[in-house]
């Protein structure tokens, strides 16, 4: 008999929850086949089975906290899965079924019986198993059978008359007169780990920190004219599109040589330098936002860039990054702008100093330095940034950068 226990979760990490046993008690299961789903504060990982064989026991339910190390379970090695029922109680609930159908009255039957019974009658398994299956309640249920025990045809009639019932019309619902019985109007989830810790750390960046944005906005035609231009040679070569997103990551990395407090952040009574740039780019997953990392971007090409963001990105939302992909960090991109975002103020992943915001690409009209007036394809910028160790001027002169790199991306090229 081999335990199933937590393995070790990484770098400060200690704790678990149980999110979802995916075999049950009895299931046979393969070499290195995940057996159940645990929740950290920054990712989801699957506990894999160490050899072929039958869950024996699972001692720990689903939504419970474990630590580095606590036994789930036990896996019988070379068990034999106990799925199936045994000869004796297939006869036996074979019997009963067909007793079920004896019992039945014919339809000039006087229905007596069905007054007394129901639930409190005995029922055949097949019977409590079609219960079971469709969230029934056995005593709203008539009993036609003997006794007035309720039979499948009985079961069968009950589901067929509540999928027929009328609903209550659109005008009743709208003056109040519905019936108040229509099912929950609220419903209480247990919120997972990662979204405690979202929250908690969200919050903890408001308190700490003397956050304040800035905002500008970028004219995306010169991108947009070059991606056109080059899009077909850079898949044909590289095998991906060439995306905005790294454009912003190494306009962002321009900046942040320039202004290195907007890199930096603060420990204790010090201010920490950092003369790398691992850049954070906020993915939306199922599970909450969660941040993976670029490490060393500004020693990667475009296309390498774009080629992790799309890896972590569908990672990411598969649930699959490890721990080290989503530590560490000196400044994050966001993009609202994917669902529609015209502008926000980002909240600090701390214990970073400043996020860049990006929202959605509209038409705007702009006066040019000619004095003419065009429909641009504009993009409203935000800068969030720790203003006890980045001041205004910082903040602003390294948006004015990354504005001033999009909009003639050959200052990309030239590292100028």
């Amino acid at each position: 008999m081999a335990e199933i226990v937590v393995p070790t979760l990484g770098e400060s990490v200690s704790e678990a929850t149980v999110a979802q046993w995916l075999k049950k008690e009895g299931e046979a299961v393969k070499a290195d086949e995940p057996i159940v789903e645990l929740e950290t504060d920054k990712v989801t990982l699957e506990v894999n089975a160490a050899s072929d064989g039958v869950i024996a026991k699972i001692t720990v339910g689903e939504g419970e906290t474990v630590e580095v190390g606590a036994v789930l379970g036990q896996l019988e090695e070379g068990g034999v899965a106990n799925d199936t029922p045994k000869k004796s109680e297939a006869k036996a609930e074979t019997k009963e079924v067909k007793d079920d159908k004896a019992d039945a009255p014919k339809k000039d039957s006087a229905p007596a019986a069905q007054s007394s019974g129901g639930a409190n009658a005995p029922m055949s398994p097949a019977v409590r198993k079609m219960i079971g299956d469709h969230n029934l309640d056995a005593s709203a249920i008539s009993g036609s059978g003997k006794d007035g025990r309720i039979t499948k045809e009985d079961v069968q009639k009950h589901i067929a008359s509540n999928e027929s019932a009328p609903t209550p019309s659109t005008s009743a619902v709208a003056h109040g007169t519905a019936p108040k019985d229509q099912g929950a109007r609220e419903e209480r989830v247990r919120m997972t780990k990662l979204r405690k810790v979202i929250s908690s750390r969200l919050k903890e960046a408001q308190n700490t920190a003397a956050i304040l944005t800035t905002f500008n906005e970028v004219d995306m035609q010169p991108v947009m004219d070059l991606r056109k231009q080059y899009q077909d040679q850079f898949v044909k070569k590289h095998g991906i599109k060439l995306g905005f997103m790294s454009f912003f990551v190494k306009a962002a990395i321009n900046a942040l040589k320039e202004f290195p407090a907007v890199n930096a952040e603060i420990q204790g009574d010090e201010i920490v330098y950092k003369n790398y740039y691992d850049i954070g780019v906020a993915v939306s997953t199922p599970q909450g936002l969660i941040v993976p990392v670029i490490r060393d971007a500004d020693t990667l090409s475009m296309a390498e860039i774009e080629a992790k963001i799309v890896d972590l990105g569908t990672r990411a939302r598969e649930g699959k990054l490890t721990m080290d992909e989503m530590q560490g960090g000196t400044f994050t991109i966001t993009n609202g702008g994917i669902f529609g975002s015209m502008l926000s103020t980002p909240i600090l992943n701390t214990p970073q100093s400043g996020i860049l915001g990006m929202h959605n690409i509209t038409q705007r009209p702009v006066v040019m330095k000619d004095g003419s007036i065009q429909a641009r394809p504009m993009m409203y910028l935000a800068m969030s940034y720790d203003h006890r160790i980045i001041d205004g001027r910082e903040a602003v002169s390294s948006l004015v950068r990354i504005k001033e790199a999009i909009e003639d991306p050959q200052r990309l090229i030239l590292d100028v």
